[in-house]
């Protein structure tokens, strides 16, 4: 048996218990508490303390030894493991689950997602796929590894304060977008974040730009599934998004997912995201 595990930065909700995926929490520090990404604090609680401190809430990574605890009691019952984990370039998670794995003789592999949130998911649906097909771990690794340069993480964010609060934006930059309504098209390649392109308007406005080009830059495209990814955005930014991506697409699924705490903690309220793997 092969289990597929992932770090909790993959934003799937209620997904990993439909699809069998184990689930490493990342953690989030409010004040000197610390809570578990999914388990115990959610996306509102996020809000309430940046709104009260004017600060963001502080992430870190499981330590190896977690991860070691983790990956055990997993290989009870399995025979390998698939682990996904957030861009290398994003978190030492990663570095953290490989230094772990070292402790089970192969039996555990750690795949560098180059992404975070449903572009991480991408990638974890697809080796759920494939467990149950029947595929060997070393088959998965691979043909996961293979697709990483083809999964679009993408997002739109409403408001720059909190890139700018993690340091991610200038002062100038932050208040300039607020004030001219400017939203940056925020692309992952080669597992780093960077500013795409820059829509101007209301955010429906951007939302509609925004996946039109998506449309037009990868016309060819996996069908099996789309996440619009969003956090805690407002409902009718959320419905645009769907009715579009069903609209100019194909997919056989468009999934609703929220982003958790982790990756919340990062963009702010109101963000939204169209990921999908392209061809």
């Amino acid at each position: 048996m092969i289990a597929i595990t992932s770090d909790s930065t993959c934003d799937l909700g209620a997904l990993t218990k439909e699809r069998n995926i184990g689930i490493m929490p990342l953690s989030v520090i409010l004040d000197d508490k610390v809570y578990k990404d999914g388990v115990d604090i959610a996306p509102a609680d996020i809000f309430a303390f940046v709104e009260k401190t004017g600060m963001l809430p502080k992430t870190s990574a499981p330590a190896a030894e977690d991860y070691r605890e983790f990956f055990s009691r997993r290989l009870e019952e399995a025979d390998e493991i698939v682990h996904f984990s957030i861009s290398s370039k994003a978190s030492v998670s990663n570095s953290c689950a490989l230094a772990a794995a070292k402790d089970f003789g192969g039996r555990v592999r750690v795949v560098d997602s180059q992404a975070l949130s449903t572009g991480q998911g991408l990638l974890v649906m697809k080796g759920a796929d494939l467990r149950d097909e029947g595929k060997s771990a070393a088959e998965i690794e691979e043909a996961v590894n293979a697709l990483r340069p083809r999964v679009n993480t993408s997002f739109v964010p409403d408001r720059l304060d909190y890139l700018y609060k993690g340091g991610r934006c200038s002062k100038l930059a932050m208040y300039g977008a607020n004030i001219l309504h400017i939203h940056p098209m925020i692309d992952m390649k080669e597992g780093q974040l960077g500013v795409k392109k820059k829509y101007r308007g209301k955010m429906t406005m951007c939302i509609r730009s925004y996946i039109e080009e998506l449309k037009r830059e990868y016309p060819v495209y996996d069908k099996t599934r789309c996440f619009v990814t969003h956090s805690s955005a407002d409902a009718e930014l959320v419905a645009l998004a769907k009715d579009m991506v069903a609209s100019l697409f194909d997919f056989d699924q468009v999934i609703e997912t929220v982003a958790g705490s982790v990756i919340t903690g990062h963009c702010g309220r109101n963000t939204l995201g169209v990921l999908f793997i392209h061809d």
